[in-house]
C-alpha cells in the first residue's frame, strides 16, 4: 500500500498537456524587472540606481533582516529605472530594478558561475553560500533556505524531506527537473544534509511520475542514508505537514513548524539551486516555469530568467484570443492576475491559461461535512466560513485559521460552492492588520 495521509481530494491532474514538454532555455529577455519582494519575510532594499552598468549575477538588492534574501541582476545591462512594480503574489506595489540588456551574452559579476572545489567547504560555509545565493523554497512558499536550514541549537534534525511530489494540478516544472538532473538534486540534498548533520534523507514522488522514481532511485543508490518513497496519488501530497506523516508518520503540533518532529522538508528545485549555489557560486537568476491551460497553443516547460515579463512567456507558448484567465501557479494554490504586466518571480512555479473558467455563485452551508472530510488539516472550514461571515475574527483565531494551508480542497468539495479559501485568506488578512493595530498601540503606551 502507497503511503499518503489522511484527507485531500484527488483532482483530474491535467499534467498530460506539458508532462511531455522538454525544457527549453528561453532567448534572454530584452528586460527585466528584478522586484525586492521575492520571498516571505523582510523586502531587500535596491543597492543600485538609474544608469549603474549591471553584470548577470550582481546583486541589486540587498537583504536587511535574517528572514529575507538578497536578489540579483539576472542579465547584463544597464538599470534604466528604480520604480515600483506590481508584485504578482499579492498585488501591492513593490519596489522593482529595471533592467535593460545591452549584450547577447551574460557577462557574469566576478566569481560568479564558476566551478569551484567545495570538499573542504564546512557546514556554516555552505550554508552562507545559500545564503548569499539568494535560495527561497521554490514550491512557491518562498521561504528563505538558510533559515529553514537554521534550526535552534536544542532542535536536532534527524530527517530531511525533498518534496518531488509535484500534486498541484496541471504543474510539471519539478517533473522534467527530476528526469533531466537527478544526480544534482541528490547531491544539493547531500549539502542539506552536511549543513543540518542530518543522518537520514528521503524523497518523496508520486505513483503517477514513475520514471521519476526510477531516475531519482537510480541516482540514490550509492548513498545508503538516502531513499527514493512511492507515494499516493493524492492533494496535497507536497505540502509539508502531509510530506512528514505519510513519510515518517509524525504529526507536525498545531501552530509548529517540521523542526518540531525533526525534520526539514525542501522542493527538488530548491535542491538543485543550492547545488549550483555551492558548486558554482551561482545565484538564482533563472528558473523552471510551466506554461499550460488550454489557453495556450503549446504547453511547455521553459528556464527563463527572473523578472521576466509575463507577457514574453504568454508569447512564447502562443497565447490563444479566446484565452480569458491567467493564473500564476496552479489551478489549487495559484492566485488568478487583472494585469498581463508583470514579470516572472522566484516563486513563479507556472503560469495556467485558460479559455472557459467555471463561475458559479455560492449559497448557504448545508453543513453536509464533506469540507471537514477532506480537510488534511483536520479543522472544520465550515465553522470558520460561518465565523468569518459574522466577522468574528477572534473566534476564527481560536479555531485555528492560522493552521490552515489554504489548499483549497474544501472549496473545492464544497457542494455549496462557498469561497472558502478566499474567506480564510480574508480572515488571516484582518487578524494580521489587528495584530499590527495592537503592537502599535502597546509601542506608543510604552513611550515615555
Amino acid at each position: 500500500m502507497l503511503k499518503t495521509f489522511k484527507g485531500g481530494i484527488h483532482p483530474h491532474d491535467m499534467k498530460e498537456l506539458s508532462k511531455d514538454a522538454e525544457i527549453e532555455t528561453l532567448p534572454l529577455p530584452d528586460h527585466v524587472h528584478i522586484l525586492m519582494s521575492q520571498h516571505i519575510g523582510a523586502p531587500c532594499q535596491p543597492c543600485v540606481q538609474k544608469g549603474d552598468k549591471v553584470k548577470t549575477g550582481q546583486v541589486v538588492g540587498e537583504a536587511k533582516g535574517f528572514v529575507s534574501a538578497p536578489v540579483h541582476a539576472s542579465i547584463t545591462g544597464t538599470v534604466t529605472a528604480v520604480e515600483d512594480r506590481t508584485l504578482p503574489v499579492t498585488g501591492v506595489p513593490c519596489p522593482a530594478v529595471r533592467i535593460e540588456r545591452e549584450s547577447d551574452e551574460d557577462e557574469w559579476a566576478e566569481g560568479m558561475n564558476k566551478a569551484c572545489d567545495i570538499a573542504s567547504l564546512g557546514a556554516e560555509e555552505i550554508k552562507e553560500r545559500i545564503q548569499t545565493a539568494g535560495i527561497v523554497g521554490l514550491g512557491g512558499a518562498t521561504f528563505p533556505t538558510h533559515v529553514k536550514l537554521s534550526p535552534p541549537d536544542n532542535g536536532k534534525i534527524d530527517a530531511v524531506i525533498l518534496n518531488g511530489a509535484e500534486c498541484e494540478p496541471y504543474l510539471t516544472c519539478d517533473y522534467r527537473l527530476m528526469l533531466r538532473s537527478p544526480g544534482e538534486i541528490i547531491e544539493g540534498m547531500k549539502l542539506i544534509m552536511k549543513v543540518l548533520d542530518c543522518p537520514n534523507g528521503y524523497i518523496g514522488i508520486e505513483a503517477n511520475k514513475p520514471d521519476c522514481y526510477q531516475a531519482l532511485a537510480e541516482a540514490a543508490k550509492a548513498e545508503e542514508n538516502i531513499s527514493a518513497e512511492m507515494l499516493a496519488v493524492r492533494y496535497p501530497q507536497g505540502a509539508e505537514h502531509q510530506l512528514i506523516h505519510a513519510l515518517l508518520g509524525r504529526e507536525v503540533p498545531s501552530g509548529g513548524l517540521p523542526m518540531a518532529v525533526g525534520c526539514v522538508v525542501q522542493n527538488v528545485a530548491t535542491a538543485y539551486a543550492i547545488y549550483e549555489a555551492v558548486n558554482l557560486n551561482k545565484p538564482i537568476v533563472e528558473r523552471i516555469v510551466t506554461i499550460t491551460g488550454n489557453g495556450v497553443e503549446r504547453p511547455c516547460n521553459v528556464l527563463t530568467r527572473i523578472g521576466t515579463p509575463l507577457e514574453r512567456l504568454l508569447t512564447h507558448a502562443g497565447l490563444k484570443d479566446e484565452a480569458r484567465r491567467v493564473i500564476l501557479g496552479g489551478p489549487m494554490m495559484g492566485l488568478a492576475v487583472g494585469t498581463l504586466d508583470l514579470s516572472t518571480i522566484k516563486g513563479t512555479s507556472g503560469v495556467l491559461v485558460l479559455t472557459d473558467p467555471t463561475t458559479w455563485e455560492p449559497g448557504p452551508c448545508i453543513r453536509c461535512g464533506e469540507c471537514v472530510r477532506h480537510c488534511p488539516m483536520r479543522l472544520v472550514p465550515s465553522e470558520l466560513s460561518l465565523l468569518l461571515d459574522a466577522r468574528d475574527f477572534e473566534a476564527a483565531l481560536t479555531a485555528n485559521i492560522m493552521d490552515c494551508k489554504e489548499c483549497g480542497c474544501c472549496s473545492y468539495v464544497c457542494p455549496a460552492k462557498r469561497p472558502i479559501v478566499q474567506q480564510i485568506k480574508y480572515g488571516k488578512a484582518e487578524l494580521g492588520a489587528m495584530k499590527k493595530k495592537q503592537e502599535e498601540r502597546a509601542k506608543k503606551k510604552a513611550e515615555p
